[in-house]
């Protein structure tokens, strides 16, 4: 089968390493599914797993998170989807990954694609959508139904995880929405996507906010340059309100200690690389998702596209997201031709 990686560990992390591969099709067992994948989205952390590995048996590595397809075959065990089945999810970080013809994820991380979605927009979804719910309705614990009260500050609303964070807030709680975006085409995209209000991240926050008249807020999802927006961070929120991080590099805590804030960390990659007893739950989350966009209540952020899939266009996708100003989701989509 065709996939996009490499075959032994680069010295460094460039984007050159990645290449044409021809690798042997999986067989599926247990709860696996095969899935024959028709396209694939770039994520942040696409580029963060590119580079060198100690491991060996890691080798040939393919890439890749985000995927919509159609199921191949299904192991002995897995009952929740046939051969035939559109379907999509984010996979996991410790498996191969979706930059390949067929790949096998466990059937309890996937779900059946929107019908109104074709599969580049459905690609869009996964990885962000399943960020973005666990954060607000796993970690800060609000309630999925409309009568949730309060402001959310989403800061980088108008990438991947904040213009479907942004999105989910707006329909499903009664959260003030607001979110921070530094251009004129960024703060479009944040408003079309649910924010009541945009602020610029460029400039202060807690000044900005105190204009609207928001201030402090309740929950702060923090998604961009975390570090530096720390002191304001501390300056806006309130005393015993939640903020969520997805950034990996150290935090200066001061700034939120004297405040009891709670901090939470996001990952979405938890339950299938512990394989969690509730890892289940991310099947029914996207099958929620699949539900919303079918219900229009929901729409795929996907806003740009590349094609086919192969080294080539996985470099540009890899070089756009480091790049760091895109809007929504980029989607790579089909197989050159045989």
């Amino acid at each position: 089968m065709r996939a996009v990686g490499y075959r032994a560990s680069p010295p460094d992390a460039g984007v050159e390493h990645l290449t044409d591969l021809d690798l042997p099709r999986p067989a599926p067992s247990g709860r696996d599914l095969l899935v024959r994948v028709e396209a694939v989205s770039i994520n942040p952390v696409d580029t963060k797993q590119r580079g060198p590995l100690a491991d060996p048996a890691r080798f040939p590595r393919v890439l890749g998170f985000d995927a919509s397809g159609v199921v191949e075959a299904a192991g002995d065990d897995a009952t929740l989807f046939r051969p035939g089945d559109a379907v999509f999810y984010a996979g996991a970080v410790d498996r191969p990954g979706s930059n390949a013809e067929f790949q096998l994820v466990d059937e309890r991380i996937v779900a059946r694609k929107p019908d109104r979605l074709d599969f580049t927009e459905a690609a869009a979804l996964p990885l962000t959508a399943i960020t973005a719910w666990e954060t607000l309705f796993d970690r800060f614990r609000i309630q999925p139904d409309e009568t949730e009260r309060g402001t959310l500050l989403v800061i980088g609303a108008a990438g991947g995880v904040g213009s479907i964070a942004t999105q989910l807030a707006r329909q499903l709680t009664a959260l003030t929405v607001i979110g921070t975006a530094s251009r004129p085409e960024s703060r479009e995209f944040a408003l079309r996507n649910g924010c009541h209000h945009v602020i610029d991240h460029s400039r202060p926050m807690a000044p900005q906010l105190a204009a609207l008249g928001f201030k402090p807020v309740d929950y702060v999802f923090a998604l961009t340059h975390t570090p530096q927006h720390m002191a304001d961070i501390g300056a806006l929120i309130r005393p015993f309100g939640d903020l969520c991080v997805i950034d990996s590099a150290a935090l200066d805590l001061a700034p939120i200690r004297q405040k009891s804030v709670s901090l939470h960390f996001e990952y979405m990659f938890t339950r299938p690389l512990f394989q969690t007893a509730d890892m289940i739950e991310q099947h029914r989350l996207l099958s929620e998702i699949s539900r919303l966009v079918d219900a229009g209540r929901l729409h795929s952020t996907r806003t740009q596209t590349l094609s086919p899939i192969s080294a080539e266009t996985v470099r540009e996708g890899h070089r756009i997201s480091e790049r760091g100003a895109s809007l929504g989701k980029l989607v790579i989509a089909g197989w050159p031709a045989a």
